[in-house]
């Protein structure tokens, strides 16, 4: 019987170590899906803003140009 419950409270402990690298590597691809997604936001952003800066600035020129 003492051997019985070794090996459950073993296996009970592999689980806790399996389920807390589970939730580590969960939490990790969180934190990075979270930085992408960023990374991403400023890049459209951005490409927005350039986009936005060329026509005012093609705009300026043709208000210049009359």
């Amino acid at each position: 019987m003492r051997n019985v419950e070794q090996v459950s409270s073993v296996k009970n402990e592999l689980l806790d170590i399996f389920m807390s690298m589970k939730e580590s590597e969960h939490k990790q691809r969180k934190r990075s899906a979270a930085v992408r997604y960023l990374r991403a936001r400023r890049g459209i952003e951005l490409h927005n803003e350039f986009k936005r800066l060329e026509r005012d600035i093609a705009d300026l020129d043709d208000e210049l140009m009359q």
